[in-house]
């Protein structure tokens, strides 16, 4: 089967067509944002290059950074359309089935083109916020009830937004709910799985603010908990500027152990589940996502999880008081304090999840059975 792929480039899309290899498809990818050439991938066929009209024209880039607007207007001379060059590849290519990751990435500017081709397949990735947050956004909201009814197959990273997807227009057929960049190849990260529980000191926070993050609402939680943390150092990675900013505004190192790996500073995949592996609590909160990766690395690497839970979304692998724990609102610093200490307090439920997860919810997403699960998934598509 030929399959072309319409995706930006990113970990998760290429861990996710890295399952494809050798299944005896013929994958293409049409990069929607021309991100440029890539060595990664290189059993697919790639199509880039395909914006710039000119693209050796002297002063494009300087005329796009410094005068964004003005460029914006002149890009229609200086670029080619998306669509244009997508239903260019699909001519040529002749594709079995178009793979969109992401709605606003990867469907929204070809849906014209997919409109016009009624009878060629169209699978849609939903990933993190995809469907959960945007469908609050009028002018997304729109899109999603406008794209939807065309979509033959989903995908999803949460059961959560299968429900939505059809509340919204999706009438096809749902290949299956997976991790948005496939399954985890334990063995690489295993040793990094350290024990006995009670040799590990460190609580892991993910840094993200922004537009969905709430990592200064666990850093408030904490500096409630100076006495309690005396014996812990406090991990924070991937902070956004200003999650630094309370951080230093705060003399939250003069209060505690705390440590801040920036968003800008490199922090190598395989350094993160080496801090997971040691981590004893992981914490990760956020106002909308779908099933986060982050969170189903620390609880493969043995780290206590407590996870804010949109949607329901975190509910489909953390059992509250059993496996990890669920925080309902993100942005209740008394709420987010009571679970650090609930957690910091029971030893017996740290080691009752560790045991659950590594047993029963880790061997879940392992790669092999991921793979396989996806394969299959891929192989019901009728031509």
């Amino acid at each position: 089967m030929k399959i072309l792929m319409v995706s930006m480039s990113s970990i998760h899309f290429l861990r996710w067509t890295e399952q494809l290899k050798g299944s005896g498809h013929d994958v293409y990818w049409f990069d929607i944002r021309d991100g440029g050439p890539t060595e990664k991938l290189s059993w697919v066929h790639k199509i880039n290059g395909w914006r710039l009209k000119y693209p050796n024209l002297k002063g494009r880039h300087f005329l796009k950074k410094r005068l964004p607007k003005l460029y914006e207007g002149f890009s229609p001379i200086l670029e080619n359309d998306a669509a244009m060059a997508f239903e260019k590849a699909v001519l040529e290519i002749q594709p079995d089935v178009v793979h969109s990751f992401a709605l606003y990435v990867a469907c929204a500017p070809i849906f014209k083109v997919m409109k016009k081709y009624q009878n060629l397949k169209w699978i849609y990735s939903s990933w993190g916020s995809d469907l959960y947050y945007f469908k609050e956004i009028e002018k997304y909201r729109q899109d999603i009830i406008r794209i939807l009814p065309r979509i033959d197959y989903l995908f999803t990273d949460c059961k959560r937004d299968v429900s939505i997807a059809k509340r919204l227009g999706f009438e096809g057929t749902v290949l299956g709910t997976f991790p948005g960049g496939g399954g985890y190849d334990y063995a690489q990260y295993d040793n990094y799985v350290k024990t006995p529980l009670n040799k590990r000191n460190m609580i892991l926070v993910k840094g993200y603010q922004g537009r969905s993050g709430r990592c200064i609402e666990v850093l408030k939680a904490l500096l409630q908990l100076e006495k309690e943390l005396t014996p812990y150092q406090v991990f924070v990675f991937g902070a956004d500027k200003e999650v630094e900013a309370f951080i230093s505004n705060e003399n939250m190192s003069q209060l505690i152990n705390v440590k801040t790996y920036g968003i800008d500073d490199f922090l190598a995949h395989g350094s993160i589940l080496r801090l997971m592996g040691e981590a004893l609590l992981y914490i990760g909160n956020s106002n909308s996502d779908g099933m986060p990766n982050t969170l189903l690395e620390a609880i493969a690497q043995g780290a206590f999880p407590i996870q804010s839970n949109p949607g329901g979304a975190s509910s489909e692998v953390i059992t509250h008081n059993e496996n990890g724990l669920l925080i309902e609102d993100c942005n209740d610093v008394e709420h987010i304090k009571k679970l650090v200490c609930q957690a910091l307090l029971n030893p017996e439920l740290i080691d009752k999840a560790f045991k659950i997860n590594q047993l029963e919810i880790k061997p879940r997403f392992e790669i092999a059975n991921i793979r396989k699960q996806v394969l299959q998934a891929y192989n019901t598509i009728t031509r």
